[in-house]
């Protein structure tokens, strides 16, 4: 049997945002590799081995899968939104480099999803509409003074800024000194989106001036939204419209 490897993402929580190609290689998998919520969220069937494992072992995980799919097996590594952001792609790319010359003739396939800014700007509106970056806040993989030197310039260069994991028991803190980097860096209103749990039935949405922005806002279910100078929001009685036009002119 010739095994492959399949990196996919599993969009942010609701079922009818998992693409037909994802949906398809899960049906073929003999093996479901990745983070224990993401796993849990595969049904179970004759044939179908699940590998739930820590978040800490993303390593660990691509190493194990690529040596299953050398051995013959169907293996789908998951991960939430989109498998190149932030996610499990990287990792396994990592691992591959590093291993055995004979992991690089493997079938390897990235098949994306829709990453939590895309999802949370879809609900909002459009903010992420003109140019616009995207940092992740966890500390886990790079120095704090790195994540505090990125969101400065991102904002000198006027992004929009999407945030990923901005705030975790671990580090209940970090988020108090981003806010206070953006407001001595913009000084204006501009609005902020705090989106929790996108697509899911605890879904919630919060748009605020940034300087009433506060870390207690958000979890790490929160994806977080910056305007840049220029992101407006329409004013409706059914909920208010959050867009950042085409144009920096």
């Amino acid at each position: 049997m010739t095994g492959w490897l399949a990196i996919a993402g599993l969009g942010p929580g609701d079922p009818n945002m998992v693409t037909p190609e994802v949906t398809a290689a899960l049906a073929e998998a003999t093996d479901v590799i990745g983070y224990i919520p993401y796993v849990a969220r595969i049904a179970s069937r004759e044939g179908l081995v699940l590998h739930p494992s820590d978040n800490r072992v993303e390593l660990d995980r691509a190493t194990h899968a690529l040596q299953l799919a050398t051995q013959g097996h169907r293996v789908v590594v998951v991960s939430s939104g989109d498998p190149g952001v932030f996610a499990m792609a990287a990792a396994v790319f990592e691992a591959l480099e590093a291993g055995p010359s004979e992991w690089r003739d493997l079938d390897i396939r990235v098949l994306p999803g829709i990453t939590a800014m895309l999802a949370a700007s879809a609900r909002a509106g459009a903010p992420l509409g003109h140019d616009f970056c995207a940092i992740n806040l966890s500390d886990n993989l790079k120095p704090w003074g790195v994540i505090e030197c990125r969101v400065r310039l991102a904002a000198q260069a006027d992004f929009a800024i999407a945030f990923y994991n901005p705030r975790s028991k671990a580090r209940p803190d970090g988020l108090v000194r981003i806010f206070e980097i953006l407001n001595e860096t913009c000084r204006d209103d501009r609005p902020v989106l705090f989106a929790r749990a996108v697509s899911t039935a605890q879904e919630t949405l919060r748009i605020v001036p940034l300087p009433e922005a506060s870390a207690e806002m958000a979890d790490m279910r929160t994806m977080i939204i910056v305007g840049s100078s220029l992101t407006r929001v329409i004013d409706r009685a059914i909920g208010p419209i959050l867009y950042t036009p085409r144009s920096a002119s």
